[in-house]
């Protein structure tokens, strides 16, 4: 997907998201996609995956017409099958995953705000990095995911006295 599309895409899903009421489940799919999203105060957290797709195959046994098409060679065509390709994203497991994240935000920054994010974007982004890898997550433990977060800071604090 080229970035054009895809940012068209991202504001397409944010503005679903946006328009939905609190009352309305949080997950939805959208143009091929699931998206999970949840809300906290202001801010909403949206992850998306693949949707679960159905994969039609046509079983014509050699005869030329492929599918849909007409066999003009009077054989007979067997009828198309539906394979279904599932897409093993526990929606759930992501709802929980942001919430997961929301919780590591808000003990790095006390209560988490979007200027923390907008100020901060660089150490949002590590966080986020710690946790997940390649597209899974590989780190849900809060200790774990803040202590290189900690000693960064610790490290930036000390420099910051060598200088003065």
């Amino acid at each position: 997907m080229d970035m054009p599309e895809r940012v068209a895409l991202e504001s397409e899903i944010i503005r679903k998201c946006l328009s939905r009421s609190e009352l309305q489940c949080s997950f939805l799919e959208y143009r091929g996609f699931k998206v999970i999203y949840r809300r906290y105060a202001s801010l909403f957290f949206i992850v998306g995956t693949k949707a679960d797709l159905d994969v039609r195959v046509a079983l014509n046994d050699g005869i030329p017409g492929g599918i849909g098409g007409s066999n003009s060679g009077g054989g007979n065509n067997k009828p198309s099958s539906v394979i279904t390709a599932e897409n093993y994203e526990n929606e759930l497991g992501l709802l929980e995953f942001i919430h997961t994240l929301v919780e590591t935000m808000d003990r790095w920054a006390g209560s988490i705000c979007e200027l923390d994010i907008m100020y901060q974007l660089e150490q949002v982004h590590f966080l986020l990095d710690e946790m997940v890898m390649n597209g899974y997550v590989v780190e849900t433990n809060k200790s774990n995911v803040l202590r290189p977060i900690d000693l960064i800071d610790r490290e930036s604090k000390k420099t910051e006295g060598m200088f003065r």
